[in-house]
């Protein structure tokens, strides 16, 4: 990388009230008297056509590499301010001063003044970037699992114009689907069972052109970085391929049915879902059939989860019972019916059936007498105890995924995708439900969540989606979600590394491998630009372009600190980018008012603020430093995984920092929001200068 060539311009808007609560002309005049060579224009509506033409003419003129646009958030009028050529820097004047600060104040005033400081100094600090783009880039995409999402990723895939290699461990395509004896109705059709149709679907991807299947295979091992995965698969040719980005569809296998003998399984009779679906293919089925529904799921000491498609396999085999054996009787018990959108439906069609009988209750015991399964009802809807006689019982158990250490992974961090607590591939499941933590590879259908046929499907589709969004990503060196388009990329300077491993550790999309002394090896595609390595390095090792220890350092340092003795404190706030920065903008919106002597940096992630930070802003006199992030824990909604567990997990080493300096503890703060909390946000940093208040001002003032 080099230094941003080319004159810096600063461009102020006066519009949405901003000339109304500053001196704009002031403003403009002040930092252009402390900033040599800096061109400086102002406009009362600089977004708008007009503005835009005459800011492109300024940056022309001057051939301007850099440009501080003070207006409004960075989050809007993005177009309007993109200039190729030129870094742009947006200075948030609107929601963070003044819409909340007080008009024509002194103090809003300065903090106006110091947020452009911060811009140039950044600016000053940046460097230029070229792009990094993997060599011998693959287009191709392999597709693990031949059920019925990974059937429909692979057609999508092709269909699209991609080269699809499709993998599947068995000797035929299909999955669990391919094993299902009728399916439910099509929805806004006809209320009866369809014939399966997965051989046409295992027809159709079989005969295109666009995808290579391998049955029998599975994956010895995988290792690179989007772009350019080295895949090794284990078959009768032991083939290597090399592609661009991977879709999981490894898919589920059924809830160990030995730990339900408490319902009765390995007794004579009693069957699961799965079992059944085989048994009414080839054997007759008895006059009297009970199902139990939720059979180890949503239960503490099995499945604490819904499954999401027992309830509907229930129902069908219900259906499968009557047209088998038009003179059986059903029965189903249930805790509750689950039955989503059009299968609500099909739920209502198999209660019109007077031989089949639905009752809430909860099981208190299967006995086989004589032949007979005799089973205890308690709760019931019938009454506080119900003996009901049955010749079988088909037990609805829940769905496992299938492990996706299947993949092999050659990563420091494991073989396969990070789980959440019931095995699910992990992801942030809000905000980008496809991903895994593993860049450039995506999960879907059972793999990802409990869910139906239909789901399955979509989710396939979905997933190659993301896949090809990733492939044309690398292409241009852009990173993916969350920090789409983001083409900065992390730089090692390895002259200082001491092969701690912070970095090899911390790092949640494993971006790092490492070598046996500990020195790290990134993969730069794999990275999702959080930063987080770059908050970890004890040695200042690690650097983007624009996001570094010297960049944001020269932004704590360019605000001037006033006296101790004119009370007016300077208190430094990270956010974040996702979720806390945001949340200040709608407090923006909604005029919700906070103090004028907060100086205001967004981070990536707050897992990427270095201790340096900390200590420079104290040494420079900041009265406390009050971290603000995304919401920590297992319904995370940190966009980086665990950046905020991490600075609280940070937070001794920053009391150490503290205490050696010999400062109050409650100096830094750290908090953490969602999104939408507005008004929480706003409550933080005006409580936290209460207690600044308390405490006094930074010694270091002073010195």
């Amino acid at each position: 990388m080099s230094e941003v060539k080319g004159n810096r311009i600063l461009a102020v808007c006066s519009g949405c009230s901003i000339g109304k609560a500053l001196d704009v002309e002031q403003l403009v005049q002040t930092i252009g008297g402390e900033n040599e060579g800096l061109y400086c224009m102002q406009h009362p509506a600089l977004c708008s056509e007009a503005g835009v033409q005459q800011l492109q003419g300024v940056i022309e003129e001057n051939t301007a590499g850099s440009v501080a646009v003070a207006a409004c958030s960075p989050r809007v009028k993005v177009e309007q301010f993109r200039f190729d050529g030129s870094y742009i820097e947006r200075v948030n004047l609107r929601e963070q001063v003044a819409w909340v600060m007080d008009d024509g104040d002194e103090d809003t005033q300065t903090c106006a003044e110091d947020q452009v400081r911060m811009a140039l100094a950044k600016l000053g600090s940046i460097k230029d970037v070229k792009p990094y783009i993997p060599e011998n880039l693959s287009s191709e995409i392999l597709v693990v699992g031949g059920g019925i999402s990974g059937l429909h990723a692979a057609i999508e895939g092709a269909e699209a114009g991609y080269r699809v290699h499709l993998l599947e461990k068995g000797n035929r395509l299909g999955g669990y689907a391919g094993r299902i004896h009728r399916l439910l109705p099509d929805p806004g059709k006809k209320m009866e069972l369809r014939d399966p149709d997965i051989k046409l679907l295992s027809d159709r991807v079989e005969a295109h052109d666009g995808i290579d299947v391998y049955l029998e295979s599975t994956v010895a091992g995988i290792e690179g970085e989007p772009g350019n995965f080295k895949v090794r698969l284990e078959n009768v040719e032991k083939t290597n391929l090399t592609v661009g980005s991977v879709v999981l569809s490894t898919g589920w296998k059924p809830y160990k049915a030995d730990n339900l003998s408490y319902l009765g399984y390995g007794q004579k009779g009693v069957l699961t879902l799965e079992e059944f679906e085989k048994h009414v293919e080839i054997d007759r089925v008895p006059d009297r059939v009970m199902f139990i529904l939720c059979a180890g799921s949503r239960d503490k000491d099995h499945l604490p989860y819904c499954s999401s498609y027992c309830c509907t396999a229930a129902l069908k085999q219900a259906l499968y019972v009557r047209e088998k054996n038009p003179n059986a009787q059903v029965y189903l018990v249930y805790r509750d019916i689950r039955t989503t959108g059009f299968q609500e439906g099909f739920y209502k069609m198999v209660q019109e059936d007077d031989a089949i009988f639905l009752t809430k209750g909860s099981i208190a015991s299967v006995v086989s007498k004589d032949d007979v399964l005799q089973v205890i009802v308690k709760d019931s809807l019938l009454d506080d105890e119900v003996l009901i006689e049955s010749e079988m019982v088909v037990l609805a158990s829940g769905m496992v995924p299938n492990s996706s250490d299947e993949l092999n992974l050659n990563y420091r961090l494991g073989k396969g995708i990070p789980q959440i607590e019931y095995d699910f591939s992990d992801s942030h499941f809000i905000c980008f439900p496809y991903e895994t933590r593993r860049t450039g590879i995506y999960a879907s259908g059972t793999v990802r969540a409990p869910m139906d046929m239909e789901s399955s499907a979509e989710d396939g589709a979905g997933a190659m989606m993301k896949a090809i969004q990733c492939v044309e990503s690398v292409k241009r060196g852009e990173a993916v979600h969350p920090r789409s388009g983001d083409m900065t990329w992390p730089e090692l300077y390895m002259e200082r590394c001491t092969d701690c491993k912070r970095c090899t550790e911390e790092c949640p999309f494993g971006a790092y491998d490492e070598t046996e002394k500990g020195t790290p090896l990134p993969n730069p595609a794999r990275c999702r630009r959080c930063g987080i390595c770059v908050g970890s390095c004890p040695e200042r090792v690690i650097g983007f372009s624009d996001y570094s220890i010297n960049s944001v350092s020269a932004m704590i340092k360019s605000v001037s600190m006033p006296d101790e003795f004119d009370e007016k404190p300077r208190v430094l706030v990270f956010v974040c980018e996702n979720d806390a920065y945001p949340a200040l903008d709608a407090a923006g919106l909604h005029r919700l008012a906070y103090s004028p002597y907060v100086r205001i940096i967004p981070v990536r992630c707050l897992g990427s603020v270095n201790k340096v930070w900390i200590s420079d802003a104290l040494s420079h006199g900041y009265d406390g430093i009050l971290q603000i992030g995304c919401k920590p824990g297992d319904d995370y909604q940190c966009h980086f995984i665990h950046g905020s567990e991490l600075t609280e997990q940070r937070g001794e080493n920053m009391q150490e920092t503290l205490e050696t300096m010999m400062l109050e503890t409650e100096r830094i703060q750290t908090s953490f929001v969602e999104i939408t909390d507005h008004h929480k946000i706003t409550e933080i940093i005006n409580e936290y200068m209460e207690v600044l208040e308390d405490i006094g001002p930074n010694p270091f003032k002073s010195m």
